[in-house]
């Protein structure tokens, strides 16, 4: 009963900070080094993730069918289509790669995460600062190349703290996309990235994943399902009119807070 109230109270974390620039996996890592929670081969901070994508899933599901059924013979269709999968396709080549460092030594190193998440919160203070003229405000519409330079830096991410959808927003405000945008196609590059992660991490831990574990992983997966709904309906809203200061401030506080208690903890 104490691993499953932990595992739902992670989903719970999960989804609400899976599309905001704070590092859901950061903060998963983090809390569960504090508590004592463990995951065989640390894959309930990513088999939990695709609850928050079906949240989003959900939610653009009407705009993303509308667009499968048009493809064939919609030229700006198939150029979304094309857009999404080349920023998706770094992460591809990144993530096979580095898969057990990332697992066995970065997943592993709560000091770094501390750091990543300090590090980012300012980068992402001086960026929402930065006088940026928009030159993309549809997430639908971005030139490919500009798709694909932010699937980069979204390979950034994988160092736990950095945040997935803090690497892309980042990298899509510095590359002239509006706010909005920016948070849009971070949604979108999500699907993907997200469901990529899950399938590759699932097959590399098939072995040591038992009934217990997948239990706990599904009670993760609805909180986070759950709380994900009610983060991405709130955050294009919040952005538009705030930005994403709060954000890093946040990550700042949780950053140094963490720091600390590592060290004198």
């Amino acid at each position: 009963m104490h691993e499953a109230l932990e595992a739902l109270f992670l989903g719970v974390v999960e989804g609400l900070t899976e599309f905001i620039p704070v590092s859901s996996t950061g903060h998963l890592l983090l809390i569960g080094h504090f508590i004592g929670f463990e995951s065989a081969g640390n894959t309930f901070a990513v088999m939990v993730q695709l609850g928050a994508v079906l949240a989003v899933l959900s939610i653009y599901a009407g705009r993303l069918w509308n667009v499968m059924r048009a493809a064939p013979h919609d030229p700006e269709a198939r150029r979304f289509v094309w857009t999404v999968l080349v920023a998706f396709a770094p992460a591809v080549v990144i993530g096979v790669m580095a898969h057990d460092i990332i697992k066995t030594v970065l997943f592993e190193t709560p000091r770094l995460i501390a750091m990543m998440l300090i590090l980012g919160g300012v980068v992402l203070l001086f960026v929402d600062r930065l006088a940026i003229a928009p030159k993309h405000d549809d997430a639908m519409r971005l030139p490919i190349w500009t798709a694909l330079r932010i699937g980069v830096i979204q390979c950034l991410a994988m160092i736990p703290g950095v945040s997935r959808s803090g690497a892309t927003i980042v990298g899509a405000l510095a590359l002239g996309c509006s706010k909005r945008a920016a948070a849009e196609f971070s949604f979108f590059l999500s699907m993907p990235t997200m469901l990529g992660a899950f399938t590759y991490d699932f097959w590399k831990n098939r072995d040591v994943l038992d009934a217990e574990q997948f239990g706990l992983i599904g009670l993760g997966f609805v909180a986070a399902f759950v709380s994900g709904l009610c983060v991405v309906r709130w955050l294009l809203g919040f952005v538009a009119r705030r930005g994403y200061a709060a954000f890093g401030w946040w990550r700042i506080i949780v950053g140094t807070i963490a720091m600390i208690w590592l060290t004198f903890g």
